[in-house]
């Protein structure tokens, strides 16, 4: 293994490189990919509105199976882990895949609450262990100082999913039914598996690091590095704001900020198009200028805006606006430098391990941070929401941690590895 010098911000240290065209073709599918993933995993929640009376299901059954995805992809992900770096990652890739779209086409063809809640797990087992195998993936085929922009390109799936699939999978909801959404996304994800069965080369170069212990103790292996542990802690603190303050916002946004329901719409449609185009920036900004420095921008920014964003009056639409695209810049100025930097930690024969169980992590640290907000947040008579103030508090703490806890992790951290 190569050894590794101190992460250094001079000039020399950001000479650019550029993609090759098969790399640009990777970026793009894994995008993609991404995008298809998460659609699958948000479109749940707004389609709540018209599955629960079509299923005549009350509002704690339903939240059992948007919650059933995220715990059984946490499950998943420690499964996973031990077998992640065995095999080629392209042909784990399709295993996953495969199986993730035949948990969406049961969701497709689910009749009842008992058969969709089954179909989401199904869903979550598969879904939740790709965004682990795109990483590992992205570590073996770019250098550390490519990865900020990859990561910046691969993170605007959250944005176009909600740009674009979102609206889109709605639509066709209130024109046919909500099986049609799940089936919009089965015929999006298909020629996405095709295309990586024929086109996408194998990525096996871990394979020629002999593993001659078992699964179980490689999962061990990998759990019980401490700088690992501390990337997983920082990992999952990084996830909790948005899980902590997204499932409010629409209430909140409604109810305390007096937005009227129909501009909802546009608030998060003018939020995820400037995310779109500010992912790939900040990413580009992470390779120029050092990640960890975008980082502490991100973490500052998040701080702020949360603060802000939690205190707010009634405003006006624009203002909100506003303020929701600084919040999402501050996120994403978080979580883009933040995972290229982590994906430099492990070594090239525990990449696939280390990246299950962060995304597992991610899952259960996720569905935590909701119900502890759940438990924080109080409604009002007149549907307003009290003590949000403490949520955005629990934000900025998180927010602190992980600063803290990254600015040890970075420090060994070298630019010129293919680590």
């Amino acid at each position: 293994m190569t050894t590794d010098h101190k992460i250094s911000d001079s000039a020399p240290e950001k000479a650019r490189l550029k993609f090759s065209g098969y790399q640009m073709f990777v970026v793009a599918l894994l995008a993609f990919l991404q995008f298809s993933i998460v659609l699958d995993f948000m479109i749940i929640s707004p389609l709540g509105a018209i599955i629960m009376p079509d299923l005549d299901i009350s509002p704690q059954r339903f939240g059992e199976i948007v919650s059933a995805y995220a715990f059984s992809a946490g499950v998943a992900g420690f499964l996973a882990a031990g077998f992640a770096d065995r095999f080629d990652r392209k042909r784990f890739l399709l295993f996953f895949y495969c199986g993730f779209i035949a948990g969406t086409t049961l969701c497709a063809l689910a009749p009842d609450y008992p058969l969709l809640l089954a179909a989401r797990i199904v869903t979550g087992l598969f879904g939740g262990v790709i965004a682990s195998i795109v990483l590992a993936i992205v570590t073996d085929l770019f250098p550390l100082q490519m990865r900020g922009r990859v990561m910046g390109v691969v993170q605007t799936a959250f944005a176009a999913s909600q740009i674009l699939g979102i609206p889109a999978g709605l639509y066709i909801a209130n024109l046919w039914n909500w099986h049609a959404a799940f089936l919009m996304i089965v015929l999006i994800t298909i020629p996405v598996g095709l295309i990586i069965i024929f086109y996408m080369r194998p990525v096996a170069a871990h394979l020629a690091l002999k593993q001659n212990e078992s699964p179980w103790r490689h999962l061990t292996g990998t759990l019980l590095v401490p700088r690992y542990a501390m990337a997983f802690a920082t990992t999952a603190l990084l996830v909790t704001g948005g899980y902590t303050l997204l499932p409010f916002a629409s209430a909140y946004t409604v109810n305390n900020l007096g937005i009227p329901l129909t501009d909802l719409p546009t608030v998060y449609l003018v939020s995820g198009m400037f995310t779109i185009f500010a992912g790939p920036l900040i990413g580009r900004a992470s390779d120029a200028f050092g990640k960890f420095r975008i980082f502490i921008f991100g973490c500052a920014l998040t701080i702020i805006m949360v603060l802000v964003y939690t205190h707010l009056p009634p405003v006006p639409l624009a203002t909100l606006i506003v303020v929701n695209v600084l919040l999402f810049v501050g996120i994403f100025s978080r979580m883009i430098p933040s995972q290229a930097l982590i994906s430099a930690i492990p070594e090239v024969s525990k990449r696939g391990s280390f990246n299950a169980v962060s995304a597992s992590l991610q899952q259960l640290s996720g569905g935590i941070a909701s119900i502890v907000a759940g438990i924080v947040v109080a409604q009002g008579p007149a549907g307003e929401l009290h003590r949000i103030d403490d949520l955005g508090y629990i934000v900025v703490a998180t927010t602190l941690a992980s600063l803290g806890l990254m600015y040890f992790i970075q420090r060994p951290v070298t630019d010129t590895s293919r680590r």
